[in-house]
């Protein structure tokens, strides 16, 4: 699960190598990205958006996540936005508003590297101070918390459980507390505050085993139906002046297009998309552009980069843990993997050991 915006915060060890896929404009890591496409409610299912309000005080996880999806349709809010991981945390102020159909959010960060982030519907573009410049891209819900009903058949109820655990008080309001349990040790737990009135989540633990908290996200303080200004975001987005603008390009395209293909499937995970990505520099002597292949199980989201490899960037295959993020590395052939997502080790492994070379 992971935030409606741009890229993750930068990360350590084999992690850092990805970024060469994509700018290194990462204002908040994967779960805080998560919490903020779930309040916004960007992308959210044909299903999600004409569901009616469950009555019932007991409901499903697919009522509970469709209700979240929901929350923000109609509302403005902004906020500041607090993101925890073992010893380290982050924050970043964000402002919201929708119209019904145009869903609008900027995001700066107050730690760390100054980044301004602003999306309208799919359309993002980061601003960098630093080196004046502003990445301008056109995302999907890749890896966005929840993949609700995305994927083609909606597995999450056979994968997931779901119980109500209360309420509690965030950033001053009311909220139910609801806990989303995996049936298997191939995915991650949630622990979510959504706000009693609205469904806004609030709160949001990833939960490992035993039910420790990995990754926190939590609004510290919000402010709900806002007086965000829709036209004041749009000006902001087209203002670039003294910015080099770059543009990534990203072509769709098939793993089996590409020459890949997995030997089998990891359960519950469907295949969402797959990019490769225009580089300036030919890699390993220009013999296949890098490949972006991803996984979803309704909630979770798995990447596979595939590139040529190249014995003087990649070293040896390891593994690498930040927060809820995981990482694994390998190479397979005459290529380099790297497969990423908020899931155990042990699912990674799954992914890295199925992908094969059909050519």
């Amino acid at each position: 699960m992971t935030l409606a915006l741009p890229l993750r915060v930068a990360l350590t060890g084999p992690l850092n190598a990805l970024a060469r896929w994509v700018p290194v404009t990462k204002p908040l890591p994967w779960r805080a990205a998560a919490l903020v496409a779930l309040i916004a409610g960007f992308w959210a299912p044909l299903q999600a958006q004409t569901a009616s309000p469950v009555a019932t005080e007991s409901r499903s996880v697919n009522e509970w996540l469709m209700r979240m999806h929901e929350a923000s349709r109609q509302r403005a809010y902004m906020g500041t936005l607090v993101v925890s991981a073992g010893s380290s945390m982050s924050a970043s102020r964000i402002w919201h508003v929708c119209d019904g159909e145009q869903q609008m959010e900027r995001v700066d960060t107050l730690t760390g590297a100054p980044r301004t982030t602003i999306r309208r519907n799919n359309e993002v573009i980061t601003f960098v101070p630093e080196t004046k410049t502003a990445w301008v891209e056109k995302r999907e819900s890749l890896g966005l918390f929840p993949e609700l009903l995305r994927t083609p058949s909606n597995g999450i109820p056979e994968f997931y459980g779901v119980s109500e655990a209360g309420t509690e008080r965030v950033a001053g309001y009311l909220a139910d507390v609801v806990e989303i349990q995996p049936k298997d040790a191939l995915r991650f737990g949630f622990r979510i505050w959504s706000e009693k009135k609205t469904g806004l989540v609030v709160k949001l633990q990833t939960l490992g085993e035993q039910g420790a908290v990995l990754e926190q996200v939590a609004f510290s303080e919000l402010q709900l139906d806002a007086p965000v200004s829709m036209g004041k975001l749009t000006r902001l987005m087209k203002d670039t002046k003294g910015y080099d603008v770059q543009r990534p390009v990203l072509k769709k395209t098939t793993a089996e297009a590409e020459g890949w293909r997995m030997k089998e499937s990891v359960p519950g995970f469907l295949p969402m998309s797959c990019h490769t990505r225009e580089v300036v520099e030919s890699v390993g002597g220009g013999a296949a552009a890098p490949m972006q292949w991803v996984f979803s199980d309704g909630l979770a989201s798995v990447s596979l980069f595939v590139e040529p490899y190249d014995a003087q960037r990649h070293g040896k295959e390891k593994t690498a843990v930040s927060g809820a993020t995981h990482s694994l590395t390998r190479r397979v052939g005459t290529y380099w993997l790297t497969v990423l997502g908020e899931v155990p080790t042990a699912t990674l492994r799954r992914f890295a050991y199925a992908l094969e070379r059909t050519r």
